[in-house]
């Protein structure tokens, strides 16, 4: 069978999903006349604002007598659940390095899974043309890291083409003709071995992602492993246990043909398809012929670092934005997508309103309530916390570590180094990387440095670039100090006046405007001091009958600081939440009448 399965690894921002345009392009997928989105394989709305790959996705384009099945991983580590699994489907990959930055750490999290498969890489060093470019130290930086990696012999002498994907070109070597992708094409069907698979043993495949659709219902995506699928063939699926969890029939079998899935009759071992029909299976089980007593192994994942509480809105604002609002149906919604992501965990805690939701990361977190946000739920967030372990040898209690790689401008080393060692950051590295730029590397707890990249931005004017992974459990690094100024609560509801944020301004920076709803125990802005302020935003001007002789001043107020939803999440304390609804989002504190807070804090203070 002329095929080739490969994945495309990059750190984000390296140009992964636009080299994928360009070889539909060059590999006659699309009509010359076609009309088609930039960046085709980001078809997720959150994926096209923020210029990231969430979902993994396939695609398959024809060279010659050749069908190249790609799968598109995200680049972010917090999706990282999706890139362990696709790299089962695949039998090589593309390791795409930017010319300027060199391998990231994301590089680094994804090519170690690779290379601990056994799979044999292909090395494009893209974005050549850049003026900072500086291809052959990169190829030099990217073996390095391969024999960090402890990659075998026959996997550290690969192939390597210098590209731009933006304008559709590779060649072997620099001083080569930059015509076309076909040295691309070549190379993957000379390098890459066509799957293996045993045609003549009963069908199995893997389910590898999950999605569903509104004509099809359930719709499964994996790689056969043997055998033959043929539409509407009796199967069963089977857990990772061996334990089967139901029988049916392939009510649709779909292959990969450019962007599009189309239906086939029957497809073989090796080939990556789309099935529906079944009801219970998930990622990660086996479907397969019933004959089948073996499920195929799957990879485990690794685990969930972070938790966070998705309660209802219960703010006297509640169910004026959105539509679902109770907690039956956001529970409802938090099971669909912790069974469609094997990297995300959930479980009801013990007030029934509210649900505990595990992840990998703040971005992985933060990208699930963006998108409930938009389906039109309202919700109370809490603070992140990490999840914790116990050393079963010594009892010792153990935190996640992550190893963080910032680049920044020299000017601004000294006050990062200075930030991360407050938040017990251990430094492991740092180096010029060229152009009046460092890198420095550090391995920091994971609750450090959560709510730390808008301080990390403010302190490097912007310019500063932090790249995290998780490391591993390490011993429990002792207290962290958490945020040092307090905040401004408003003290009753109603709308917000001009002249009344007037004067609360020189109590600190505000988080609101005139005429923003406010209700009592929301918090409207950041006190300048350590301590909580319950403060009046609704008063208006007294008016008397004497008239002054000097005009009043207008009344002109400073920008509010306006918080993006992450921003929000990190900034806020335990005793605080955040209110999600489809328009707004909103601080508050957890406790919204003052005398209960006060109460709280005395039965705090008194142990």
């Amino acid at each position: 069978m002329n095929l080739r399965n490969i994945a495309i690894i990059a750190h984000v921002d390296h140009g992964k999903t636009t080299l994928v345009d360009a070889l539909l392009r060059q590999s006659g997928t699309f009509r010359d006349n076609q009309q088609v989105a930039e960046r085709v394989m980001d078809s997720n709305e959150l994926e096209r604002e923020r210029g990231i790959t969430i979902l993994a996705k396939c695609t398959s384009v024809a060279w010659g007598e050749v069908r190249i099945n790609i799968v598109d991983t995200p680049g972010h580590a917090d999706f990282g659940g999706e890139v362990e699994r696709i790299l089962s489907m695949v039998d090589g990959v593309v390791v795409l390095v930017d010319a300027a930055e060199g391998p990231l750490p994301q590089t680094k999290f994804v090519t170690g899974k690779a290379l601990a498969l056994g799979l044999r890489p292909i090395v494009v060093i893209n974005k050549v043309d850049r003026p900072d470019a500086r291809p052959h130290e990169v190829h030099d930086e990217v073996f390095d890291l391969f024999a960090a990696l402890d990659a075998t012999d026959e996997q550290l002498d690969f192939p390597t083409l210098f590209a731009s994907g933006r304008d559709g070109w590779a060649a072997d070597s620099l001083e080569a003709p930059r015509e076309s992708l076909a040295p691309l094409f070549e190379l993957v069907v000379r390098h890459v071995p066509p799957p293996e698979g045993v045609l003549d043993a009963p069908f199995a495949m893997l389910a590898t992602t999950l999605e569903a659709d509104p004509y099809l219902g359930r719709v499964l995506t994996g790689r056969i492993h043997t055998g033959v699928a043929r539409l509407n063939m009796a199967v069963k699926a089977l857990g990772r246990d061996g334990a089967l969890l139901e029988q049916g029939r392939l009510t649709k079998l779909l292959a990969f043909r450019g962007i599009e899935r189309v239906p086939v009759e029957q497809a073989e071992a090796g080939d990556i398809v789309a099935v529906a029909g079944l009801t219970k299976t998930t990622v990660a089980d086996t479907i397969c012929a019933p004959e089948v007593t073996e499920p195929v192994t799957a990879i485990p994942v690794d685990p969930p670092t972070l938790a966070m509480t998705f309660s209802v809105n219960d703010s006297p604002l509640a169910g004026q934005e959105g539509d679902k609002v109770t907690s039956r149906v956001i529970g409802t919604r938090l099971m669909r997508e912790a069974e469609s992501n094997v990297a995300i965990r959930v479980r009801q805690t013990e007030d029934k309103d509210a649900y505990e939701v595990a992840g990998r990361g703040e971005l992985q977190l933060g990208v699930l309530i963006e998108q409930m946000r938009r389906e039109g739920f309202e919700l109370s967030i809490s603070r992140p916390r990490v999840l914790f372990k116990t050393d079963e040898n010594t009892g010792q209690r153990l935190e996640p570590i992550e190893e963080v790689m910032v680049d920044v401008d020299d000017e601004y080393t000294g006050v990062v180094v200075e930030k991360m060692s407050l938040r017990k950051a251990e430094l492991t590295g740092m180096k010029p990387s060229g152009g009046g730029k460092t890198r420095v590397s550090f391995l920091a707890p994971s609750r450090g440095l959560i709510g730390y990249h808008g301080e990390f931005l403010t302190d490097t004017r912007g310019t500063g670039m932090m790249n995290r992974n998780f490391h591993g459990y390490a011993p429990y690094k002792g207290p962290i100090e958490g945020r040092r100024n307090g905040v401004l609560i408003a003290n009753g509801a109603g709308e917000a006046v001009a002249y009344a944020l007037w004067y609360l301004e020189e109590r600190g920076p505000l988080f609101i405007g005139h005429g923003t709803k406010v209700y009592e125990g929301m918090i409207i802005g950041e006190h300048s001091r350590g301590n909580d302020l319950d403060v009046n935003p609704l008063k208006g001007k007294q008016l008397t009958n004497v008239r002054a002789s000097g005009k009043d001043e207008a009344v002109r107020l400073t920008p509010p600081r306006r918080m993006s939803l992450e921003q929000a999440i990190a900034y806020i304390e335990d005793d605080e939440l955040v209110e999600v609804t489809p328009k707004s989002i909103r601080l508050r504190k957890r406790l919204l009448d003052p005398n209960d807070r006060k109460k709280a804090s005395r039965l705090k203070d008194a142990g």
